[in-house]
């Protein structure tokens, strides 16, 4: 495919420019505000793998090699230079693609290296927060992150940030596993009330376990060194702000995860440090800390990271208070959603985390699940239509599901493209190219709030998960990303891909203006028409919101054209067609003709 000429990228800094990167009119800022969750497209992207508007910040203000700095634009482990100067640049980009919001990835200041000797990364993907009040050097300053939102708001674009309350950066050590990977040790085998062990000093008196959240009760924990005795480096004693994130007793301090049992919520992720979330003046810490960055950038939503790896009861005291501060600025539909990561179709799972720890929506990884199996031909279309019937699982049911966050694929499980290439080996470019564009069409179709990882609309693959899956939009030094084969077009990650011509792009920003046009879309509930258990006909009809007329909405995941009969309301007797090719009027009462060649769809509204 072609390139964007420099001067397009230059167009988009100029019109930054024009608006001063000043606040939104109180006009723009209000139709932002009244919008709700479910009426956003999403634009999830990493700012250090993105657009390097400021090369004077590529190493954080740090001195030395990567291992001091973090950055080596040729490590695909290491931070390449992207900074949120570079997003403001270009928004013109973002908001052509269709996008109405975008989620950032963690841009707090971050533990630049972390890793024993020969396994050192960086935090470039911002998940090893120090400094949980301030942006990271290496993304620029403050004053460029309330650019960014102002810029974004003055678009009519909202701004959600990633945030952690789980962790922190690898700064507390245990003097017991000095040189070796602290295994986990449970709460039966070294509880509170004993040093080291069963048989240890007695210590922490009168403490009655943490399911007590009582400040009087959490003042009896003095001594963290129940299950292994923290130790903290002289050098990194004051490196995480607030300062009371310095102190061992805000901690698990159990050792290492195994992601099974109570691990899950007390073992520290790979050496991150877990945070004790059960203790009261952790949960007001992180309150505090949040409220901050509303009160202070304005900012639109939340996407909350680990949030399955955190005491429900936490997530309680959290979520309202977050949300009421929000309201109480201005901001009546602050986003929030949380991860709850699975490989599974398992809604049970994540409406669980609505039902009992108050987040209105969660990452819907059984969409992606579902999606991406009948995109792949890899199974039919029946996990798709049970979507429909389990949203009801979900706090405040199928009408609070319109609100989770859908996606095809992610900056961890992996890119869309990388799922459909495992599925499906032998395919040619062509259908590689056609399924690409069948998810996408079923993403910005179907119930929920369209979430598309940055590089997707420019064909990025990659060959696994996380740092697989997080390549450069700028010219990428990184020798495996230039290896990998794009989909849709010619073009590698060696140069920019930014081109507002490749087939994906179009078709993601021709479907995103069909779904904001359109409320049966975004606010339509579903009823589901057509499904079965192997590769062919999906079909539902969505109904617009304010005057009920129906929306038919079609897919044909198998390679092979099929000609149907498809239900449809009664009433339903013309039809336009919005996506595709659309019979002109029904057949019989309550029946279409639908014909969709193979890996087509199309979008067909019912006419007064």
């Amino acid at each position: 495919m072609g390139r964007p000429a420099t001067a397009l990228y230059m167009t988009a800094a100029a019109m930054i420019a024009a608006m001063g990167c000043g606040a939104a009119s109180a006009d723009t800022l209000t139709e932002l505000r009244a919008r709700t969750p479910e009426q956003e497209i999403v634009y999830f992207v990493l700012p250090d793998r993105f657009a390097n508007g400021d090369q004077s910040n590529d190493k954080g203000g740090l001195r030395g090699g990567p291992l001091q700095t973090g950055y080596d634009p040729t490590s695909r482990a290491f931070y390449h230079g992207g900074d949120l100067k570079g997003l403001i640049a270009r928004l013109d980009y973002i908001q052509g693609l269709g996008a109405t919001a975008i989620w950032l990835a963690p841009i707090f200041k971050n533990k630049p290296v972390q890793g024993g000797p020969g396994e050192e990364s960086a935090g470039y993907h911002g998940y090893w927060v120090t400094d949980f009040t301030r942006v990271d050097p290496h993304f620029g300053t403050d004053a460029d992150f309330k650019a960014l939102v102002e810029a974004a708001h003055a678009r009519g674009m909202k701004v959600y940030m990633d945030i952690i309350a789980n962790h922190t950066a690898d700064v507390i050590h245990y003097r017991e596993s000095a040189g070796s990977t602290p295994l986990y040790r449970s709460k039966a085998d070294y509880p509170f009330s004993r040093k080291g062990g069963l048989t240890g000093l007695a210590i922490n008196r009168g403490f009655a376990g943490d399911q007590d959240a009582s400040a009087a009760n959490w003042a009896k924990l003095e001594d963290p060194s129940f299950a292994y005795t923290p130790v903290i480096a002289k050098g990194e004693k004051t490196v995480k702000v607030p300062a009371w994130l310095n102190d061992p007793i805000y901690y698990h301090n159990r050792g290492d995860t195994d992601w099974r049992g109570e691990s899950a919520q007390y073992g520290d992720f790979v050496g991150l440090d877990d945070l004790a979330t059960e203790n009261p003046r952790v949960v007001a810490g992180f309150i505090d800390i949040y409220k901050g960055w509303i009160d202070r950038f304005e900012i639109d939503g939340y996407r909350i990271d680990t949030a399955k790896h955190v005491n429900p009861e936490f997530w309680q005291a959290f979520i309202p208070a977050i949300r009421a501060h929000a309201a109480a600025k201005g901001i009546p539909n602050f986003h929030i959603f949380g991860e709850v990561a699975t490989n599974d179709y398992d809604p049970a799972l994540l409406a669980s985390w609505t039902r009992n720890a108050a987040f209105p929506a969660v990452l819907d990884f059984a969409f992606m699940r579902a999606a991406v199996d009948a995109a792949s031909s890899k199974s039919g279309t029946d996990l798709l239509a049970r979507l429909s019937d389990d949203d009801a699982l979900y706090e405040g049911g199928k009408a609070a599901a319109l609100q989770l966050p859908t996606f095809l694929g992610n900056h961890d499980a992996g890119r869309f493209a990388f799922f459909l290439r495992e599925a499906k080996p032998a395919m040619s470019p062509q259908e590689e190219l056609a399924r690409m564009t069948l998810g996408h069409a079923m993403l910005l179709t179907l119930r929920g709030v369209p979430t598309i990882y940055y590089g997707d609309e420019q064909g990025f693959a990659g060959t696994g998960n996380d740092q697989q899956a997080r390549q450069d939009m700028f010219p990428s030094k990184v020798a495996e990303y230039n290896r990998d084969r794009l989909v849709g077009t010619s073009a590698t990650t060696a140069a920019d891909n930014f081109a507002t011509d490749h087939p994906l792009y179009a078709e993601i920003a021709r479907l995103a203006r069909l779904r904001v046009a359109t409320p049966a879309l975004s606010r339509g509930v579903t009823m589901v028409r057509a499904s079965s258990d192997k590769p062919g006909l999906f079909a539902v009809s969505r109904f617009d919101p304010d005057n009920g007329r129906e929306v038919l909405v079609a897919f044909n995941t198998s390679d092979a054209p099929v000609a149907t009969q498809v239900a449809i309301d009664p009433e339903s007797r013309t039809f336009s067609s919005l996506s595709g090719e659309c019979p002109a009027t029904a057949t019989a009462p309550g029946s279409l003709t639908l014909r969709l060649p193979a890996f087509g769809y199309a979008v067909c509204a019912a006419q007064p």
